[in-house]
This record gives structure tokens, sequence and C-alpha cells, in this order.
């Protein structure tokens, strides 16, 4: 089955390990993961890793994709550098194409407005709050939320976000679903079973 590519966008100071095991696991189960910058031009991340992004995100249209996903990074707090990339969730949204964000980058989205009318969950409560947005009253204590096409999470918590989104795109199901989070998270050698014989 042909999928359409996860893009995944990449800028200075974006957090590398939050979306891990997330594109890891989605490139297994046969999506081309796409690195989308401001521009063409490389990109540092917190880590120190230099990458180069495959497409500039002027360039990257909803439905040529199966998923955006906004990583956080120091940027989203310090600057409104990142604000087009918000801009483009709200875009995919509107078009019923997913966005996943983690850490950061929910403050993003938040002063985007894009949390107002939807569940969300982030790093704290207050975290969100500090943004001025309007979405208070749907926060949800969680390790990660998916409402309306949307998962947040936040930034202790990339094996939860990475187990929305597969759940989302139906990379894995049901008990499957549960043993792969049961596995990563909680070290539960169990689960191993359970993903080996879902092969």
């Amino acid at each position: 089955m042909s999928r359409k590519p996860v893009h995944l966008a990449v800028y200075d100071t974006y957090a590398d390990w939050e979306t891990g095991h997330a594109t890891a696991y989605l490139a297994r189960a046969g999506y081309e993961i796409r690195t989308v910058g401001p521009s063409e031009e490389a990109v540092t991340s917190i880590g120190g890793l230099r990458v180069q992004p495959a497409s500039a995100l002027d360039d990257v249209r909803p439905e040529d994709s199966s998923l955006l996903i906004l990583p956080g990074a120091d940027l989203w707090d310090t600057t409104d550098e990142l604000a087009p990339f918000a801009r483009k969730a709200r875009e995919f949204l509107a078009a019923g194409v997913p966005v996943a964000a983690i850490c950061g980058a929910t403050a993003g989205l938040a002063r985007e407005g894009l949390l107002d009318d939807r569940e969300h969950t982030s790093a704290i409560s207050f975290y969100l709050a500090a943004t001025g947005y309007k979405g208070g009253s749907r926060y949800v204590d969680a390790d990660a939320v998916t409402d309306g096409g949307l998962i947040t999470a936040g930034p202790t918590e990339p094996v939860a976000f990475a187990r929305e989104i597969f759940g989302l795109l139906g990379v894995y199901e049901g008990e499957v679903l549960d043993a792969w989070y049961r596995l990563f998270h909680d070290s539960d050698v169990e689960a191993y079973a359970v993903l080996e014989g879902a092969q």
C-alpha cells in the first residue's frame, strides 16, 4: 500500500529526542519521513545534530502528507521565528490532515489558537496559560492527548507521543499498540512476545 509521507519539522534548537520513537517505527511501517525546515538551509538540533531539510515549509502541502510532526525547540519560547510552523499546522488541520506537537510546539499551537477548542496537554497547564490562550478549560493532565486530528504531549512523553501517532495512523492497534507502549515505556519484556507475534 502506498502511503503519503510523514513530514517532520526541523529547526534550530529542535529537541531531537522527542520524535525518534515515532519516526523510527513509522519508517519501519513504510512511511517515508521527510524533513521540513524554515528553508532548505541546514539546521542544528539541541543535541548538536546538523540536519539538511528535504524541503522548505512553504513548499509543503497538506494533500501531499499523512502527518505533520512538530517537535519542541528553545525557539518556540524565545522568538516568533517558528510561528509559520503553527500556521502550517492550522492549514493541515483545516485540510483534515493530522498534526502531532510535543513540548514547546504545543505553546506555539496555543498562540495560534489551535488548542482553544480541542482537548490537549503539554508540559504543565501553567506553561500554556502563559501564552494567553483561551483553551485552559480543555487542558488534560495526561501523557498525551488526541482530539480533532491533533496530538499533543509534554517533553517527558516521547513514547506516549509515538503511541498516539501510531494509533491515529493505524500503524498499530489494540493489544499490539498497547504492547509497543509497554515495551518501550515500561520495559515490559512480556510485551515483546506480543509484538513479535504480530509481525
